[in-house]
């Protein structure tokens, strides 16, 4: 789908219920059943407190359709010795998928690591999206500890 000039920007507390209209069509979209979708949306669901780790992109026609979520991850999460900023989250409105607008969002949380003088960028992968990770050159972590660990956990030093 042809969706136009995409723009990344910070988001803002104006932006706030398209950004949960985008995670909750992404989420509906998993390959999970609807029970479970349904249950665990409100976990999903961002507001004013979060802000300052969410960017957002943005199509001129379209308005939102694509939100990145990130934050400093916790040293059990990181490979040893490492600093990471984890990237919880990355939506993109169905419609809108394989545009490269998710490997745009993944680029920019690259940025902020960098930025932030974090080692790496850490993602916990969803089953149906550990293959996108992959493909942009983030490596699968090892499960040392399976009661501790996320089994999909994927790591690119920046």
């Amino acid at each position: 789908m042809n969706i136009g000039e995409i723009t990344l920007r910070r988001a803002s507390a104006d932006d706030l219920a398209a950004i949960n209209r985008v995670i909750e069509a992404a989420i509906m979209g998993w390959q999970l059943p609807e029970r479970v979708k349904r249950l665990s949306l409100p976990a999903y669901r961002y507001a004013v407190h979060d802000l300052e780790n969410l960017v957002v992109g943005e199509a001129a026609e379209r308005g939102i359709v694509a939100v990145a979520a990130w934050e400093p991850a916790g040293p059990v999460d990181a490979p040893a010795g490492m600093q990471a900023l984890l990237l919880h989250g990355l939506y993109v409105l169905p419609p809108c998928q394989g545009s490269g607008l998710g490997s745009r969002l993944l680029v920019a949380a690259e940025r902020r690591a960098r930025e932030g003088g974090f080692d790496g960028l850490l993602v916990k992968a969803q089953a149906e999206a550990a293959g996108f990770f992959a493909a942009r050159g983030m490596v699968r972590l090892a499960v040392e500890n399976p009661r501790r660990d996320y089994a999909r956990r994927y790591w690119k030093r920046v």
